[in-house]
């Protein structure tokens, strides 16, 4: 859903608890996938690598955000972004349970 009224991230209150880097089990297939756990909320990205090389460009100087793990940094680095893939997650809203490994 678009809102283009608020930025769902620039909420000054809204701490980032964790993040990182999980393999989501869809229908047929596993898709790589990078979660951002909020205090109120997961957001659950896609993972894209950017498939064109930038000629002549030194991507080691791409200013990345401090507060993102090295993985995430050099993700980025590389040319890679994350895209949302579905509305976030209300905490209040959200039941986790244990499943047994396929």
């Amino acid at each position: 859903r678009e809102n283009s009224s608020e930025n769902i991230l620039s909420s000054a209150n809204r701490l980032l608890l964790h993040e990182g880097r999980l393999m989501l089990a869809e229908s047929t297939r596993l898709l790589d996938v990078y979660l951002f756990l909020f205090d109120d909320f997961l957001l659950i990205t896609k993972i894209k690598r950017n498939k064109k090389k930038y000629a002549g460009s030194d991507t080691s100087l791409i200013p990345v955000c401090p507060s993102l793990t090295p993985e995430l940094q050099s993700f980025i680095r590389e040319g890679g972004f994350c895209t949302v893939l579905d509305q976030p997650i209300p905490l209040d809203r959200l039941r986790l349970k244990n499943v047994e490994p396929v």
